[in-house]
């Protein structure tokens, strides 16, 4: 997976790029960690995100809360948030 990151005045704005599994979120998980202490607001761009297991869900969920809801998704790809409907993560995530 590919991450771009920006900030712009507190924003964090992170986009994801190809799958976020097992192998790709712990990377994720670590670079919201070192990136997202100074954040006043985390977007995650999901616009070349093509796939999200269980082990992806968890870093967002995780996120969510760090953030006391000031975190949301967007350009959300059909495939995706059908795995966020399905998983109920439709309901707790802010997707736009």
């Amino acid at each position: 997976m590919k991450v771009d990151v920006t900030n712009n005045n507190g924003v964090l704005t992170v986009a994801l790029d190809g799958r976020l599994d097992t192998t790709t979120a712990p990377e994720l998980e670590k670079l919201l960690c070192e990136n997202c202490a100074n954040a006043t607001a985390l977007i995650l761009d999901c616009e070349k995100l093509v796939y999200i297991s269980s082990a992806g869900l968890r870093v967002l969920l995780t996120n969510q809360k760090k953030m006391k809801g000031a975190m949301k998704l967007i350009h959300v790809c059909e495939l995706v948030m059908e795995v966020f409907e399905m998983t109920g993560f439709a309901d707790i995530l802010v997707i736009e």
